[in-house]
């Protein structure tokens, strides 16, 4: 596979917690590489490379830097980070994280799941569907799977499951057989600046497809649908229109799960069972269906994994019911995402709809507060904490507290601001059986969750 394979090698991570770097240090791992890395904080992916052998330090030293044969980063990595600064001294290989995954790459037929919304639960139905097919497949997922709960696996198969990265140009470095396109959205506008220029990246990696590969992307996304078929090869079609060559009929959402009858160019496959919720995941489910298609599996293969397929951790996980109050944690950190995942928490018939959010980045705040505020009005309570920076620096003007006065204009519902530390205690005073609580954000906003359950649950006692 490449040079990572020729012979065992040392690779050094900066920012190894991150689930992209922690992912690919751990295939390294399972290939036989020595790996060692830092973070600023330990997490449980820090702790799963530990107890496979890799050496982890807290922190961004130079010291950390020990002779390693190459240094990975990701673009969250600036160029005055210590360790940076201490591999360009000593001249060390530095590779970017995705330039290292393609190579990992290498002699497997790879399929890649990109776009703005919907991808680590699309790889991750993917990667359950190749299993469930016996074929052993290679797994980079940007998320830890609850069917098995690993993120990353080295399969013995010929196929590669790739999770790629739109946010930072990175998914460029990819060449694949089977591409997968979610969707694209007004999103990372601090990388590309311009919409045409984000457009021309999607444009571009649809176009590194492989010649005798496909396309297979969201026919719903007008934009998506327009470059694709400006592109030699074949393109299939999946989504909720009819007129795509794969999409769902006689929809029943019940709760957490979703019932549909399957199609093909007009064909009925058969009916599919999903215990994931919102109508997203339909979508997401019928891109998998259009693979199997294409590789031939079978559909009651295809049937089996979806119905299996428990969902990614913090995507819509349910971290407990205590006294008929649900708790939900969500990644949700994009007012496309929010709103999908607010609409899936009112199916299911709770009193009230609690939101927590984080605002992920002052560069998304700024470009998407309209969208923001639009998509928060539909739960019952909101609470707003400060943002989660993301090595960010703040951007005058932007800031959690400006965003709540202006959702306290608009809104009908209760608004509030809290620090993060000040939430736990503030919703223990209005909590009560029937409610549904949900965090929303790519920060930390989680572990607010685990102290109201932990309260609710001492609570009873």
């Amino acid at each position: 596979m490449g040079r990572v394979s020729k012979e065992m090698k040392h690779y050094h991570f900066i920012g190894i917690g991150g689930i992209g770097m922690g992912t690919l240090a751990l295939l390294l791992q399972e290939q036989g590489h020595k790996v060692s890395g830092s973070d600023l904080k330990e997490n449980v992916l820090t702790a799963k490379l530990k107890e496979k052998g890799a050496q982890i330090f807290i922190g961004h030293k130079k010291e950390n830097i020990q002779h390693p044969d190459y240094v990975v980063f990701s673009s969250a990595i600036t160029a005055d980070n210590p360790e940076m600064r201490q591999a360009k001294l000593q001249n060390t290989p530095i590779m970017h994280r995705a330039q290292l995954l393609a190579e990992v790459m290498i002699g497997k037929k790879s399929v890649t799941v990109a776009g703005a919304h919907g991808k680590t639960t699309t790889t991750s139905m993917v990667s359950c569907l190749l299993r469930e097919a016996g074929l052993q497949p290679t797994l980079a997922v940007g998320g830890i799977m609850n069917n098995g709960g690993v993120s990353a696996d080295l399969g013995k198969g010929e196929y590669f499951v790739a999770e790629v990265d739109e946010s930072d140009g990175s998914f460029l470095s990819f060449h694949p057989f089977y591409s997968i396109v979610t969707n694209v959205d007004f999103e990372h506008m601090e990388y590309y600046k311009t919409w045409d220029n984000m457009i021309g990246a999607y444009a571009q990696f649809l176009g590194q497809t492989e010649p005798q590969g496909f396309r297979i992307i969201c026919g719903d996304d007008a934009h998506l649908e327009k470059l694709a078929h400006q592109k030699k090869g074949t393109t299939v079609t999946y989504g909720l229109s009819q007129d795509n060559n794969f999409t769902a009929r006689d929809i029943l959402i019940k709760g957490g799960e979703a019932y549909f009858s399957c199609y093909e160019n007009g064909s009925s496959l058969g009916k599919v069972e999903l215990h994931v919720p919102g109508q997203h995941n339909i979508v997401n489910a019928l891109a998998v269906v259009a693979l199997s298609r294409l590789m031939k599996i079978d559909f009651s293969i295809v049937q089996k994994s979806l119905k299996e397929f428990s969902g990614v951790q913090r995507r819509f996980t349910r971290r407990g019911e205590v006294n008929n109050i649900l708790f939900i944690d969500d990644y949700a950190h994009h007012p496309t995402e929010i709103q999908a995942t607010l609409s899936a928490a009112r199916l299911l018939g709770r009193q009230r709809v609690i939101a927590i959010f984080q605002p992920h980045r002052f560069s998304r705040l700024k470009f998407l507060q309209k969208e923001f505020i639009a998509s928060l009005q539909n739960c019952d309570y909101l609470v707003l904490t400060d943002v989660y920076a993301a090595s960010e620096k703040p951007i005058e003007g932007v800031s959690a507290t400006a965003m709540h006065q202006k959702l306290k204009e608009q809104s009908t519902n209760p608004v509030f601001y809290l620090k993060q530390d000040e939430i736990s205690d503030h919703l223990m005073e209005v909590l009560k059986p029937g409610d549904l609580v949900i965090t929303l954000g790519a920060g930390n906003i989680n572990q607010v969750l685990g102290e109201l359950i932990d309260r609710t649950t001492k609570r009873l006692k």
